[in-house]
Order: structure tokens, then sequence, then C-alpha cells
């Protein structure tokens, strides 16, 4: 399936066998799409387009990691190849590679560092041979992997411009504002893009693919996923294809289905829920949470009690606390109110949630507000 947009990326499929349909499927955050439903004939053969792409310059590059349908596959989902363009710009000066993978459960990037360094240097070689102005590569890992972090120090020993960091084991270490300052001391400001600092976020297991690719002409048909949770017995990280459903996922793993009360797309903290078992494994998807029927159940919201344990908990230091005291979205005055509060720095994150005693849907609020002021904005904007 070819990308239209700018902001777009190309579908492969992940088996060999007959398009049997073209559908309308509900994607995990709830928005309706075409699909194309494919029949496999079991044999995973590769198509005979199935090539090297023919990489020489930046510009090759770019156009190899758009071929490819690369994404940003620590859970964001964005085309790499707007990453890879800025990069090869010379504009950016620091590469982050994102490998400290902070929520809880997930460790689909712990396996990539461990099991395919050479694909992770071979991806760090393609941006020194392509990129220019870069003058240093940081690693961010989390110091609860000191296995992964010894892995690339001895892959890149020799290599003067990659580095390591050793970051504390803290949610959310992972998130792009977050591991950039943690990494180099820059602040990105709001409205801002890690470029306008000179820096650029790569996720460890994105850049392993580019490489991947660039060596096979294989593009991302398959991802590697943790599937664990209190319904998993047997917690491990599998290789699924693209498109798969979450049941058959589940039923590879030997998960009870009788035990599953609910089943997110990614970690407890950020995790969108699967409205069904027939959902598929997307190119974002780094994990499968599965909780049994008891630690699934709901609780019922009570009333701010003013604790200020969010605005404690906010990476951002932001107060979710004040954002659901604005009335009237859409509102000139409680807009430009919402817009002084600093809602657009929510990252989503989940922590103010998690620490609130009176279990309200801080995220939900906040991600609904954050929605309105995008669209007043754009409104008054046309106006002008």
């Amino acid at each position: 399936a070819e990308a239209s947009g700018r902001v777009s990326s190309p579908i492969h499929s992940s088996v060999s066998g007959k398009v049997t349909k073209i559908e309308k499927y509900t994607l995990s955050g709830g928005n309706d799409v075409p699909a194309i439903r494919i029949e496999s004939d079991g044999l995973m053969t590769p198509s005979e387009s199935v090539t090297p792409p023919s990489v020489h310059d930046a510009e090759s590059l770019v156009s190899a990691v758009k071929d490819s349908g690369i994404v940003g596959l620590g859970g964001a989902g964005f085309p790499t190849y707007i990453k890879i363009e800025a990069i090869t710009s010379g504009s950016i000066d620091t590469v982050v590679i994102n490998g400290a993978e902070c929520e809880p459960y997930i460790t689909s990037d712990t396996r990539t560092m461990l099991d395919r360094i050479d694909d992770v240097k071979n991806g760090i070689a393609l941006l020194e041979k392509y990129a220019s102005g870069i003058e240093k590569f940081v690693f961010g890992i989390e110091k609860n992997k000191p296995e992964c972090i010894k892995a690339v120090n001895d892959a890149f020993k020799d290599n003067t411009k990659v580095s390591v960091v050793t970051l504390p084991s803290l949610y959310p270490q992972g998130a792009e504002k977050v591991i950039i300052y943690n990494t180099t001391k820059k602040i990105v400001p709001e409205g801002k893009l890690p470029q306008d600092v000179g820096v650029a976020v790569l996720n460890v297991t994105t850049l392993a693919n580019i490489a991947s690719y660039v060596e096979t002409g294989m593009p991302l048909v398959e991802k590697c996923i943790t599937v664990d949770g209190s319904a998993v017995d047997t917690p491990k990280n599998v290789i699924a294809p693209i498109g798969v459903s979450v049941g058959d996922v589940l039923g590879f793993v030997g998960v009870d289905m009788e035990k599953v009360g609910k089943v997110l797309f990614g970690g407890p903290m950020m995790g969108v829920p699967a409205y069904s078992l027939a959902n598929t494994v997307e190119k974002r998807t780094n994990a499968l949470t599965v909780y049994t029927v008891k630690d699934a159940e709901v609780q019922n919201a009570s009333e701010c009690i003013h604790c200020g344990k969010c605005v404690e908990a906010c990476p951002m230091s932001l107060n979710p606390s004040l954002f659901s005291k604005v009335d009237g979205l859409g509102k000139e005055d409680q807009m430009t109110k919402l817009d002084g509060l600093g809602i657009a720095l929510c990252m989503e994150c989940g922590c103010c949630a998690y620490v609130c005693p009176a279990k309200r849907p801080l995220v939900q609020n906040n991600r609904m507000y954050k929605a309105a002021l995008r669209e007043y904005k754009a409104h008054k904007s046309t106006l002008k």
C-alpha cells in the first residue's frame, strides 16, 4: 500500500498469500481505515522485488528509508524518513539513540541491543557516512540494563563519536524531550522540535531496522514484541508479523484466554486497550500487556481532593488538576487560560493518573483539552 501523504509510510505484506478482501478496519485508537485482508499460504515466500536498495548518498538513504516503511518503533509511529532528512540536512550535530525503554514490562528494545548489535553498529555507520555535521552519537540506556550498556560500549569502543549515557531507571525516561535533556542537557522549548536545538532522536530498534533494510531489502513486515502482564504465565519476546491478530499472538505464547480481562497495545502507562482479540499487531506495536479479569477492573473516579500528587509526578512540571477546571472548551478566554497553563507540553505519559488517589481520568482529559486547543488555534489562524 503506497503512502500518498508526506507524514505517511508505505505498508508491505508480512505474508505471502492471496488478497481476499478490501475492507474497513478499526485501529486500536478507534479510527476507521481501509485495510487489505490477506490469506496466508503458509510459505512466507519473499517477493521478487525484495532486493537491497542502492544507497550511495544522503538523498538515496532518505529514499531507501522511505521505501522501507520504517516508522518510529518505540511506539510513536512517526515516519522515520522525515527524521533521516533532518539528520542528513547538516542541521543536526547530535543524534540521540533511545535505548531507555522505561515503561514497565517492555523489553523488546533490550533484545535489539543484545541480539542485533551488529545491525545497530551498521546503522550508526550509515549515518556517519551519509550525514554531515554530526559531532556525536549518544546512546541513552537505563542503568537496569547493564548487559545492554556493555554490549553497546563494546561495539563502539573504537569510535570516539559514540558514547553511552547511563540513565536512572525512572519513567518516563524514554520520552523524547526528557531523554534529550538527560543525555545532552539541551532543552527543547514548547512548540519547537528537537531539530531546532540541533538534536535528533532515533529509537534503537528503528536504527537497527534501517541497517537491515539497506543490507537485505526486506521492508518492515515484522516486529519483536513483548508479551507480558498478570495474565501471562510465561512472559517472552516474540517475532510477530505485522497484521497478525492479538488473539493469535496470545495463543502462540500460551495465554489462558479465560484469564484475560484486558489487553493493552504497549505498556501499562501509555498503552491503548484493544477492543477485540481480532485487533492486529501494528508497526508501532512494541508490546502486548495482558491483564487478568481482576486486574482489569475499572475503579470509579471521585472528586479531586487537591492533594498535589499529580503535580509532584508530572515530568514537565505541569498542574493537571487545573486543566480540568477549564469551563467551556472553544471559548477564547478559556482557551487562552488553557494555553497559559502549558497543556501543549503534556506528553500523556500517565504519571498523573497513576498517582491520583481519586482515580480521575487525567490523561483522557488532557488529551481532550489538547485537541480542543489545537482546533481552536487552527480555526483562529484561518480567520487571520
